[in-house]
């Protein structure tokens, strides 16, 4: 059966050790392509062969969940399903991959979504100090805090969700966070005496919010409204419900949402003055190319190359500043 492959699959998986949220991924694409799959092959999920998975079915499947998903979310069930093909190859219990015939959105080139405007990070982070963001139990502490750790220490959805009170480790003064990152990858971030503060206040309004509640170590650090850890629904709800109280929801590239906190980081690095190698350890890339392309997207090289152009010197004297160089 189909499923059980499934299954076996994740078994043997279980040596790479994948992050619970890479595991999570995974079941995700391969459940959404099989349920495509049960309405080719007019049956119940549950009840599907692997040998009836042909390339033939599998690419009416793919076409089918390809009109309901974006393009980077058919490419990663793509792959999902390309590493299961080539598992039950190499454990015999398929002839071959098919996904050779399936086609793969073609990924398109990384670029960044910082927050529009030089001073928006800094107005939107005095907004929600100052309650902007209206709730019915407001708790502007727990907000200031989770748009601080994208501003600031660059950190994933998934990464915020991951935290656990004992992720702030080192004395004062020399703080850092303890990172659990994709794919398993750990990662220390220098935190500066500004977000200790942040992180000290957020600590002392969860025990005036939830004084019964008995936190340990291990703790999730950024809690929901019930006290337990955010989920990622109420996470993605609070940081738009942040950017609308601050009236700066039209300075968020489309698609970004908490993602751009990460990416406004990234691009502040890049323009003053951190190298790829920076980077990339700062925000836990798997690739150097990915932190490259902060700095290609600052365009400083570009902006120079640019106003190397002659041209310039006559548009300079038509707009009344003179020869170049006087």
């Amino acid at each position: 059966m189909l499923i059980e492959a499934h299954e076996a699959f994740f078994v043997a998986r279980r040596s790479r050790k994948d992050s619970p949220h890479t595991t999570a991924a995974y079941r995700r694409d391969l459940a959404g392509v099989t349920a495509r799959l049960a309405e080719v092959l007019e049956r119940d999920a549950a009840g599907i062969e692997l040998s009836e998975v042909s390339a033939q079915a599998l690419r009416a499947a793919f076409g089918v969940f390809a009109d309901t998903h974006a393009k980077s979310s058919v490419a990663r069930a793509w792959s999902t399903w390309n590493q299961f093909f080539q598992f039950c190859v190499a454990d015999g219990l398929a002839p071959g991959n098919p996904m050779g015939a399936i086609g793969r959105p073609r990924p398109a080139p990384l670029s960044p979504k910082p927050l529009r405007g030089e001073r928006t990070p800094e107005q939107l982070l005095a907004a929600i100090a100052g309650g902007a963001r209206r709730a019915r139990r407001p708790w502007p502490e727990r907000d200031l805090l989770v748009l601080a750790l994208g501003l600031v220490a660059g950190l994933r959805a998934s990464e915020m969700r991951a935290l656990r009170r004992s992720s702030v480790v080192g004395r004062p003064g020399e703080r850092r966070l303890f990172v659990h990152g994709k794919a398993n990858r750990e990662r220390s971030i220098p935190i500066e005496a500004p977000l200790e503060r942040v992180i000290e206040a957020y600590l002392a309004s969860c025990a005036a919010r939830f004084p019964s509640a008995r936190f340990s170590a291990e703790s999730p650090l950024v809690l929901g409204s019930d006290g337990e850890g955010i989920g990622r629904g109420a996470l993605d709800y609070l940081v738009k419900a942040c950017f609308r109280g601050a009236g700066m929801h039209d300075r968020v590239p489309a698609g970004a949402n908490l993602h751009a906190l990460r990416h406004t980081f990234a691009t502040r690095l890049a323009e003053d003055g951190a190298n790829a190698v920076e980077i990339m350890v700062l925000l836990g890339h798997a690739s150097l190319n990915t932190s490259q392309n902060y700095i290609d997207a600052t365009g400083k090289e570009r902006r120079a190359a640019a106003a190397s152009n002659r041209t310039y010197r006559a548009l300079a004297e038509l707009a009344g500043e003179g020869p170049a160089g006087q």
